[in-house]
């Protein structure tokens, strides 16, 4: 098999890390990974925000458990109920995908990115999980001063997160396909 369709059937989103950091090489390879995802028009509307600052980690995945906790989506108010629950994993390396406000199609764009780093991340071993669920931390009360302490390029929104590290559990075999989700006319 080809192995770059083995690396994208063989990825699994990682929710347990070990400790060990991740090599800045490797940050770097899965960024431009991201870079040369396919846009509208190729306007490339997406910016990256590698979190160094800890406490804006911790900010954001406070305020996204606050909303999640008062969620009509159920499985979000157990998720958010969970000692210790983290939407970030506890990953070593937390990146957020933000995308140009202005641009034809920046929420589809963006999320091709983030799919391009989570494979390039499979493809180098490493674990990656794409959390959707920070949303809730952009639309909180603290919304705006979390956004703003992003420095995001004027015009952007964030819209993703990706975690990253080592996988604490390998090997971990994908769930069936749903059947019936392909026609020919």
């Amino acid at each position: 098999m080809n192995t770059t369709i083995e690396c994208i059937k063989s990825r699994r989103s990682t929710r347990k890390y070990t400790d060990e950091a991740v090599r800045q090489e490797d940050i770097e390879q899965i960024i431009e990974a991201g870079l040369y995802a396919p846009s509208a028009h190729n306007t490339q509307p997406w910016h990256i925000t590698v979190l160094k600052d800890r406490s804006l980690v911790e900010d954001l995945n406070k305020a996204s458990l606050k909303l999640m906790e008062n969620s009509e989506v159920e499985t979000f108010r157990k998720m958010a109920a969970k000692e210790n629950f983290d939407i970030f994993y506890h990953a070593s390396v937390v990146m957020i995908i933000s995308g140009e406000e202005a641009s034809m199609n920046p929420k589809t764009d963006c999320a091709a990115a983030t799919q391009n780093m989570l494979i390039a991340a499979e493809s180098l071993g490493l674990g990656t999980c794409w959390v959707a669920l920070v949303q809730y931390a952009f639309k909180s009360q603290e919304g705006p001063e979390l956004i703003k302490r992003l420095k995001l390029p004027k015009g952007y929104s964030p819209y993703y997160a990706v975690t990253l590290g080592h996988k604490k559990i390998s090997g971990q075999k994908a769930p069936k396909r749903r059947e019936n989700t392909v026609n020919y006319v």
